[in-house]
């Protein structure tokens, strides 16, 4: 790989970074507790088409759960879920299956459906049925990342100055 699509790629993971610790963290009354709809997860879509937005999201995902309610225990379990969300979203990108656009943004649902649920239940809120946490956090996910990341998916994969910049 030579070297001016490393620095394009770290460039690119730096904005991602920042982009989604400013969202989440600037719209933070929305992007934490049982309810949350974090607008930043819009972004998990993009492994789909650079492995770049791996590090960009899980260093984001890092740097906002410094502000956690939950605390410490959010900043690992958070970017956990985020960057197993992330690597398999890129797997996802790489299948010739033909609708696997549409599967780009599942990842991030279900992780956090199941990583953070079960963070929420036992440090937040420990009277409520998992299933029910579980839920309301794929239901905010989903949102976020059907509603805004296909879409965003869709203006990468069109726009030749972002795939030249990304190296598609």
């Amino acid at each position: 790989m030579n070297s001016s699509k490393k620095v394009r790629g770290l460039v690119f993971a730096s904005v991602i970074a920042a982009i989604y610790a400013v969202l989440t963290i600037s719209l933070s009354f929305m992007s934490f507790g049982v309810v949350q709809y974090r607008i930043a997860e819009g972004l998990t879509v993009l492994p789909f088409i650079t492995p770049y937005a791996i590090p960009g999201l899980t260093i984001g995902c890092l740097i906002s759960n410094i502000i956690s309610p939950v605390g410490t225990v959010d900043m690992v379990l958070g970017t956990f879920a985020t960057l197993i969300a992330a690597i398999a979203t890129y797997y996802i990108g790489k299948t010739n299956f033909k609708y696997n656009k549409l599967l780009a943004p599942l990842p991030a649902v279900i992780s956090n459906a199941i990583i953070i649920g079960l963070m929420l239940k036992y440090l937040y809120v420990p009277d409520m049925p998992l299933w029910l946490i579980s839920l309301e956090v794929a239901w905010g996910e989903a949102l976020c990342c059907y509603g805004l990341g296909l879409p965003l998916l869709e203006v990468f994969q069109k726009n030749p100055v972002l795939k030249k910049f990304i190296g598609k």
